[in-house]
């Protein structure tokens, strides 16, 4: 009977030591949904930027880095294909100087290299996904609008578009008579966030059958948003602090997998941006 005692105790000996062992730190995460500051032309819906190389609106984001800078982010990801994706190091990085913030509007420069270089950072992550050639795209919008004119639907579709069309004028009238920060702290908010979920689900509607047009484009775009964040689990390392510089659009969905996703924990950036 000693022996089986002592034997059940040194098979307990490998699940005791386990269970002492200590929890890897989270890897925080900081999601900023960004406007596209260089106005590059690639959404469904395109604002009209003011440029952002004037003197003052590059004081604004000289404060919005100094905010985000209180984070103390280890690394920083941004929107753009890696061109090594064995490190998903973003290439263009390497080469920048603080010089290039005075030519180069895109907000990867403007918010994401600034606090990079200000904090000291080497680790830039670049984990954007694309489709490659001949691949579907992640955002198979003309197959709903060609269901939509083929079933009647077509009024229903144009009344969305005209709920995004003044979405995006309130944010052209609001970038011109409010700074930066101030913009993105609206932007990151909950209600924005409600708003680019539903108009998503409600493309749902459009389908009947096997032809389902609507559900397709949201298990894209899921898609996306998943290779999206899956590079980002990926290059993360226990303890990190990583700030995000994305497109609005893409937030709402990979802050949802950082707040599932075991070992992570979000952090919104509501207190290292200006109140709204």
């Amino acid at each position: 009977m000693l022996k089986i005692l002592a034997a059940l105790a040194v098979l307990a000996l490998p699940t005791a030591a386990l269970a002492q062992a200590p929890e890897p730190e989270p890897i925080e995460v900081m999601i900023l949904g960004t406007y596209h500051f260089g106005n590059p032309g690639q959404d469904l819906h395109n604002p009209r930027i003011d440029s952002v190389l004037t003197p003052g609106k590059q004081a604004q984001l000289e404060a919005v880095v100094e905010g985000l800078a209180r984070f103390r982010p280890t690394a920083i990801a941004v929107e753009r294909v890696a061109a090594d994706p064995a490190t998903m190091l973003d290439h263009r990085y390497p080469a920048f100087t603080p010089a290039d913030l005075l030519t180069n509007p895109d907000e990867r420069c403007q918010i994401g290299y600034r606090l990079a270089h200000r904090m000291g950072l080497t680790r830039v992550y670049a984990i954007d996904e694309q489709e490659g050639d001949g691949e579907p795209t992640y955002f198979p919008f003309e197959a709903v609008h060609t269901w939509a004119q083929a079933n009647g639907r077509a009024g229903d579709l144009t009344a969305m578009h005209a709920i995004i069309a003044a979405k995006v004028a309130h944010l052209e009238q609001r970038q011109r008579t409010r700074d930066v920060g101030s913009v993105l702290a609206f932007m990151n908010g909950p209600a924005p966030a409600a708003e680019d979920k539903a108009f998503h689900y409600a493309l749902m509607q459009f389908g009947a059958g096997d032809a389902q047009p609507g559900a397709v484009l949201n298990g894209r775009w899921f898609t996306r948003n998943a290779e999206i964040f899956a590079r980002l689990m990926q290059v993360a390392e226990p303890g990190d602090r990583i700030v995000v510089v994305y497109g609005a659009g893409h937030a709402s969905w990979l802050r949802e997998m950082v707040q599932v996703t075991p070992g992570f924990r979000l952090v919104e950036p509501d207190d290292y941006l200006p109140a709204e």
